[in-house]
């Protein structure tokens, strides 16, 4: 069929549906010779229409294809003889099953295509919930469902992840993070060889490339971190036909449920800076997401950071520069997200070096501007389970002789590598399990939970599952011991770290009364209460906030607080500073009991100046 081609619409990249035509919009010197390429349902090409130099700004081409309609539209675009994908496409045919071994048949072909996005928002707006406030958890859209017990084609989708909002929510998350889920290639394709100029063509057998022979060889990308069509919704994470309008309504529950949602990007260091700046406003206005977590070295975060159509989006980075510290925002949205706090508190829960005075500072770290995440496990690296079962990382399953992941864990067994029966084992790890999760929880930056943390998902040792896509990547929401009162232990903590807000502060403490509330807003004891500097050699101090220095919902101050820690393998004791007026102390939580750690609220004696903290312990106090 002809059409009549005309000038298009330089200022906006991609596929445009418009009246009587459509307009493609893409990356094009004068000096190469376009066209857009169609293709009919079988992925075969059916027809081809020439894109003029003369419809060049800059290296931007643009052509108006009269007569042509958006419906059912597959393309590409074709560039000096090379069949280049759409990086705009808003969505991608070709990937709609997942792991889809018949895709060999057709070498691996994917197109742009066209979806209608129009969606009726039913949450009024973002939710904007505070830093000091957030509650984060992190997971795979496929593999927080795929080992759920449920059977059918909503396993591993959007809809699986809506579906398990309420628990999210009754967890105390306020903020769910979602791996990559734009289009990325999931198959390793097996590379292409060329023949030099000098071999005739033909002179060689012909490869088999049919599923039969291919599947074996490649892996699978189960996380995502790869170059992607970034415009585009992972069409096999849909459970529905429309996975656009599936991504939306997820989200869209989770604001009406006052959760937020924080994008995973990944983008390769050569990647074009103006695109990601145009991916992120993308995603921002056209999906609403509050949020993106940035992976990448070449990443421009200093023009993210202060991009105006970003102003109301959280950022997370490996690192903010320095003169973003210092601006002034009414909405604070930058945030520092790395290893830093992972590295600190495994080093002295393991007793692997560690450092009291660097906790310390780790648990107060905070900044008026720019925010901190702290997490004990990632997906990069041992589950929080296997932290504490497994002394070395087993990778072999992911096929390169257990050289990847990293070598640098901070793990401990307990005694055994590995699953155990032994009662003494399976009890010190609970114990080191509830301390790790109570050091983020009580720490006054943005704790993170790694999807099945919080029902002892094991990937077995393995530290690096990003080919398995498989019941070693999956979470394992089978019932194991232990699971239910865990999953409790974090519901409280998230509670109580909800219900105090002295210890969630937005602002960095002081460590001196500089509002003359007759004590610091945050001090450190030992075995004598008010002395100075933390005893490295007992492995044990506690920590108090004053609680008016902060107002809670109900409008009046905080109670005191008292966290006593000790990582040392044996019994400490630890002075309580006397309180003001009539105000008694009340022990509420304790890591040891192996039952239930919160407590009901049990006055101390009178006299009481002292509290034990048991070996690799947490004990929790309110003074009121």
């Amino acid at each position: 069929m002809n059409y009549t081609v005309t000038e298009g619409n330089y200022l906006r990249f991609g596929l445009q549906s418009v009246k009587d035509g459509v307009i493609f919009t893409f990356a094009g010197e004068k000096e190469d010779v376009c066209a857009v390429i169609l293709y009919d349902r079988s992925l075969k090409v059916a027809g081809r229409v020439e894109a003029p130099a003369a419809f060049c700004r800059g290296a931007v081409r643009s052509v108006y294809i009269h007569g042509l309609k958006a419906d059912h539209l597959l393309y590409n675009y074709e560039i000096n003889g090379e069949i280049v994908p759409d990086p705009y496409a808003s969505k991608i045919a070709g990937r709609e099953k997942w792991d889809d071994e018949r895709r060999a048949e057709c070498d691996f072909l994917v197109c742009g295509s066209f979806e209608e996005k129009e969606y009726e928002w039913q949450s009024a707006c973002c939710p904007e919930i505070p830093k000091n406030e957030m509650v984060m958890y992190k997971l795979h859209v496929r593999g927080f469902s795929m080992d759920s017990g449920k059977k059918g084609k909503m396993r591993g989708t959007f809809a699986a992840v809506e579906e398990r909002i309420p628990y999210l929510r009754a967890l105390g998350v306020t903020t769910v993070e979602l791996m990559p889920v734009y289009e990325f290639e999931e198959i390793e394709i097996p590379k292409k060889q060329k023949l030099p100029g000098y071999i005739p063509k033909g002179c060689l057998p012909e490869k088999k490339t049919g599923s039969e022979t291919e599947k074996e060889k490649w892996k699978v990308n189960y996380w995502g971190y790869a170059k992607g069509s970034y415009f585009a919704p992972k069409a096999s994470y849909g459970y529905s036909k429309n996975v656009t309008r599936e991504l939306k309504h997820l989200i869209d529950t989770l604001h009406q449920n006052q959760m937020e949602c924080v994008m995973e990007m990944y983008f390769e260091q050569e990647e074009n800076q103006n695109l990601i700046l145009d991916v992120l406003r993308y995603w921002a206005t056209e999906f609403r997401a509050d949020g993106f977590h940035l992976i990448g070295e070449n990443v421009p975060i200093t023009a993210i950071a202060q991009d105006l159509y970003l102003r109301r989006s959280k950022i997370f980075y490996q690192y903010i520069p320095e003169q973003l510290w210092k601006e002034k925002e009414n909405y604070p949205h930058l945030f520092v997200y790395n290893d830093e706090y992972l590295y600190t508190g495994r080093k002295l829960l393991n007793h692997q070096g560690g450092s009291l005075f660097e906790f310390s500072n780790q648990q107060k770290k905070q900044n008026k501007t720019v925010g901190f995440v702290n997490f004990m496990a990632n997906n990069n690296g041992f589950t929080l389970a296997d932290l504490f079962s497994y002394c070395e990382k087993h990778n072999e399953a992911n096929g390169e002789e257990n050289a990847d992941g990293s070598n640098y864990n901070f793990s401990i067994n307990c005694g055994t590598e590995g699953k155990t029966s032994r009662k003494y084992v399976k009890e010190l790890r609970r114990k080191h399990l509830y301390m790790a999760l109570s050091m983020v929880f009580f720490a006054q930056g943005v704790p993170l939970l790694l999807a099945g943390d919080e029902a002892l998902n094991s990937q077995q040792g393995n530290n690096n599952a990003y080919c398995q896509d498989n019941k070693t990547g999956w979470v394992n929401w089978k019932r194991n011991t232990g699971m239910e009162a865990l999953q409790e232990f974090v519901q409280k903590l998230a509670a109580f770290r909800k219900a105090h807000p002295v210890i969630r502060k937005a602002e960095p403490m002081h460590l001196n009364d500089y509002l003359h509330k007759g004590c610091p807003d945050l001090s450190y004891h030992s075995d004598n209460a008010w002395t100075a500097g933390l005893p490295e050699e007992k492995g044990a101090f506690g920590v108090m906030y004053c609680g008016d220095y902060a107002v809670n919902d109900a409008g009046e101050p905080d109670d005191m607080v008292y966290i006593g820690y000790n990582f040392h393998t044996g019994v400490n004791e630890l002075a309580l500073p006397k309180l003001a007026g009539k105000k008694k102390w009340y022990v509420v939580m304790d890591t040891a009991e192996q039952e239930h750690a919160f407590l009901p609220e049990e006055k101390l004696a009178e006299n009481q100046h002292r509290i034990t903290v048991r070996p690799q312990s947490v004990v929790l106090l309110l003074g009121k």
